[in-house]
Protein backbone atom coordinates (compact mmCIF):
# COMPACT_ATOMS: atom_id res chain seq x y z
CA UNK A 1 0.00 0.00 0.00
CA UNK A 2 1.02 3.30 -0.88
CA UNK A 3 2.08 5.67 2.05
CA UNK A 4 4.04 8.49 0.73
CA UNK A 5 3.12 12.70 1.22
CA UNK A 6 3.16 13.98 -2.31
CA UNK A 7 4.54 17.61 -2.48
CA UNK A 8 2.22 19.96 -4.30
CA UNK A 9 2.28 23.41 -5.32
CA UNK A 10 -0.40 26.10 -3.73
CA UNK A 11 -2.12 25.71 -7.04
CA UNK A 12 -2.74 22.09 -6.97
CA UNK A 13 -3.53 22.12 -3.35
CA UNK A 14 -6.16 24.53 -4.02
CA UNK A 15 -7.22 22.19 -6.66
CA UNK A 16 -7.19 19.20 -4.93
CA UNK A 17 -9.03 20.83 -2.41
CA UNK A 18 -11.65 22.32 -4.29
CA UNK A 19 -12.21 19.13 -6.17
CA UNK A 20 -12.81 17.04 -2.88
CA UNK A 21 -15.13 20.25 -1.33
CA UNK A 22 -17.69 19.68 -4.07
CA UNK A 23 -18.53 16.00 -3.85
CA UNK A 24 -16.55 14.69 -6.59
CA UNK A 25 -19.78 16.00 -8.69
CA UNK A 26 -17.73 17.76 -11.76
CA UNK A 27 -15.93 15.17 -14.38
CA UNK A 28 -12.58 14.59 -15.27
CA UNK A 29 -12.46 17.15 -17.97
CA UNK A 30 -14.75 20.00 -15.40
CA UNK A 31 -12.34 19.33 -12.22
CA UNK A 32 -9.32 19.82 -14.74
CA UNK A 33 -11.08 23.06 -16.26
CA UNK A 34 -11.76 24.65 -12.60
CA UNK A 35 -8.15 23.92 -11.68
CA UNK A 36 -6.95 26.42 -14.22
CA UNK A 37 -3.03 24.65 -14.21
CA UNK A 38 -4.22 22.55 -16.80
CA UNK A 39 -4.83 24.66 -19.87
CA UNK A 40 -2.51 22.81 -22.11
CA UNK A 41 -3.89 19.76 -21.53
CA UNK A 42 -7.14 20.63 -22.11
CA UNK A 43 -6.56 22.04 -25.04
CA UNK A 44 -5.00 19.30 -26.39
CA UNK A 45 -8.00 16.74 -24.89
CA UNK A 46 -10.24 19.27 -26.84
CA UNK A 47 -7.21 19.17 -30.21
CA UNK A 48 -7.76 15.82 -29.78
CA UNK A 49 -11.82 15.48 -29.78
CA UNK A 50 -11.70 13.34 -26.48
CA UNK A 51 -13.43 15.67 -24.74
CA UNK A 52 -16.84 13.56 -24.75
CA UNK A 53 -14.71 10.60 -23.83
CA UNK A 54 -12.87 11.65 -20.78
CA UNK A 55 -16.72 13.40 -19.89
CA UNK A 56 -18.00 9.59 -20.09
CA UNK A 57 -19.18 7.17 -17.42
CA UNK A 58 -15.72 5.79 -17.31
CA UNK A 59 -13.85 5.23 -14.64
CA UNK A 60 -10.76 6.66 -15.54
CA UNK A 61 -7.55 7.53 -13.99
CA UNK A 62 -5.46 10.64 -15.62
CA UNK A 63 -2.04 11.06 -14.63
CA UNK A 64 -2.20 14.70 -15.88
CA UNK A 65 0.73 16.68 -16.34
CA UNK A 66 0.61 20.47 -15.33
CA UNK A 67 1.20 23.35 -17.73
CA UNK A 68 4.73 23.68 -16.39
CA UNK A 69 5.41 20.33 -17.41
CA UNK A 70 3.67 20.72 -21.17
CA UNK A 71 6.22 24.21 -20.46
CA UNK A 72 8.98 22.27 -20.21
CA UNK A 73 8.67 20.13 -23.64
CA UNK A 74 11.17 21.16 -26.43
CA UNK A 75 10.45 24.36 -27.93
CA UNK A 76 7.65 23.84 -30.93
CA UNK A 77 6.77 20.45 -29.42
CA UNK A 78 3.30 21.41 -28.19
CA UNK A 79 2.31 23.42 -31.21
CA UNK A 80 3.24 20.76 -33.70
CA UNK A 81 1.44 18.25 -31.39
CA UNK A 82 -1.82 20.55 -31.84
CA UNK A 83 -0.98 20.18 -35.56
CA UNK A 84 -0.56 16.35 -35.61
CA UNK A 85 -3.63 15.47 -34.06
CA UNK A 86 -2.98 11.57 -34.11
CA UNK A 87 0.60 11.52 -32.08
CA UNK A 88 -1.49 14.02 -29.60
CA UNK A 89 -4.25 11.71 -28.99
CA UNK A 90 -1.69 8.25 -28.63
CA UNK A 91 0.60 10.61 -26.14
CA UNK A 92 -2.99 11.50 -24.35
CA UNK A 93 -4.16 8.11 -23.72
CA UNK A 94 -0.94 6.92 -22.54
CA UNK A 95 -2.01 9.25 -19.74
CA UNK A 96 -4.94 6.92 -19.54
CA UNK A 97 -5.59 3.82 -17.41
CA UNK A 98 -8.99 2.41 -17.48
CA UNK A 99 -10.59 1.88 -14.27
CA UNK A 100 -10.06 4.13 -10.66
CA UNK A 101 -7.04 3.57 -9.89
CA UNK A 102 -6.11 5.42 -6.37
CA UNK A 103 -3.00 5.58 -4.76
CA UNK A 104 -3.18 2.79 -2.27
CA UNK A 105 -3.50 0.78 -5.52
CA UNK A 106 -0.17 1.11 -6.69
CA UNK A 107 2.61 -0.75 -5.48
CA UNK A 108 6.71 -0.56 -6.82
CA UNK A 109 7.26 -1.98 -9.74
CA UNK A 110 3.99 -2.83 -10.84
CA UNK A 111 2.87 -2.34 -14.64
CA UNK A 112 -0.10 -0.23 -15.31
CA UNK A 113 -1.72 -0.80 -18.76
CA UNK A 114 -2.31 2.84 -20.24
CA UNK A 115 -5.97 3.49 -22.45
CA UNK A 116 -3.31 3.75 -25.17
CA UNK A 117 -2.11 0.32 -24.70
CA UNK A 118 1.12 0.13 -23.61
CA UNK A 119 2.35 -0.38 -20.13
CA UNK A 120 3.65 1.81 -17.63
CA UNK A 121 6.03 1.34 -15.16
CA UNK A 122 5.43 2.74 -11.55
CA UNK A 123 8.40 2.93 -8.94
CA UNK A 124 7.85 3.88 -5.40
CA UNK A 125 10.63 5.47 -3.38
CA UNK A 126 11.32 8.67 -1.71
CA UNK A 127 8.83 9.62 -4.51
CA UNK A 128 6.20 8.08 -6.48
CA UNK A 129 7.28 7.72 -9.81
CA UNK A 130 4.75 7.17 -13.25
CA UNK A 131 7.25 6.14 -15.99
CA UNK A 132 9.60 9.27 -15.21
CA UNK A 133 7.34 11.32 -13.97
CA UNK A 134 6.68 12.65 -9.66
CA UNK A 135 3.41 12.28 -9.10
CA UNK A 136 2.54 15.72 -7.22
CA UNK A 137 -0.75 15.39 -5.91
CA UNK A 138 -2.79 12.12 -5.94
CA UNK A 139 -6.27 11.03 -4.92
CA UNK A 140 -8.22 13.79 -6.73
CA UNK A 141 -12.05 11.92 -7.18
CA UNK A 142 -13.93 13.11 -9.83
CA UNK A 143 -17.35 11.72 -10.82
CA UNK A 144 -15.94 9.61 -13.29
CA UNK A 145 -12.77 8.55 -11.93
CA UNK A 146 -9.70 9.94 -10.48
CA UNK A 147 -6.72 12.37 -11.30
CA UNK A 148 -3.35 12.10 -10.22
CA UNK A 149 -0.86 15.14 -11.03
CA UNK A 150 2.29 14.64 -12.40
CA UNK A 151 5.26 17.29 -13.36
CA UNK A 152 6.55 15.61 -16.69
CA UNK A 153 4.43 15.10 -20.01
CA UNK A 154 4.53 10.93 -20.60
CA UNK A 155 5.57 9.96 -24.20
CA UNK A 156 5.10 6.58 -25.10
CA UNK A 157 8.38 5.29 -26.90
Amino acid sequence: MLRRTFMATAAVATFATSAFADGHSKDIVDTAVEAGTFTTLVAAVEAAGLVDTLKGEGPFTVFAPTDEAFAALPEGTVEGLLEDTDALTQILLYHVVPGKVMSSDLTDGMMATTVEGRDIAVAIGDNVLVGPATVTAADIETSNGVIHVIDTVLIPE
